[in-house]
């Protein structure tokens, strides 16, 4: 399962994200789906499933997403100043070490259809430039293809 976060709304003190969610099973099937994360619910806004769901499926789909996507978004818990939680960036490898996990990041999201510099982004917990950096970077140890023709 993938978990993508597509936007988020804010209104007031409350927040609502929409994920775009996607299941892969080994028989070939797919679930993908927009879900709406806000307070302590789930909502489905939109599915598109090969083979198509049943109604049973269908009607416990917000169930099944709801512990993927409060793993993916949930903040971490605390009172801080002005009521805004803060998320602490994930701990990432330095270094060579690190460029190859960002490699493989970037790949798994081109693979999956996903926006690669998203992905690093989510991965590591930086801006985007960041993230264009360290990519920059992978591909000058090798561990990506050129982005085009050196003269």
């Amino acid at each position: 399962m993938s978990v993508r976060h597509t936007w988020a709304v804010r209104e007031g003190r409350t927040t609502t994200t929409w994920f775009d969610v996607r299941w892969t099973f080994a028989d070939g099937a797919r679930v993908d789906a927009l879900a709406a994360l806000s307070g302590d619910g789930v909502r489905v806004e939109d599915v598109h499933a090969e083979p198509g769901l049943s109604l049973d499926d269908l009607s416990v789909l917000a169930e099944w997403l709801e512990s993927p996507l409060f793993e993916v978004c949930a903040p971490a818990r605390g009172d801080h100043p002005g009521g805004a939680p803060r998320r602490a960036r994930p701990a990432w490898p330095r270094g060579r070490e690190g460029r190859r996990l960002v490699a493989e990041e970037y790949r798994a999201a081109r693979e999956e259809g996903g926006d690669p510099v998203l992905a690093v982004m989510r991965a590591t917990g930086h801006s985007r430039r960041r993230s264009l950096r360290l990519i920059g970077q992978a591909r000058d140890d090798g561990f990506l293809t050129p982005r085009r023709a050196r003269r």
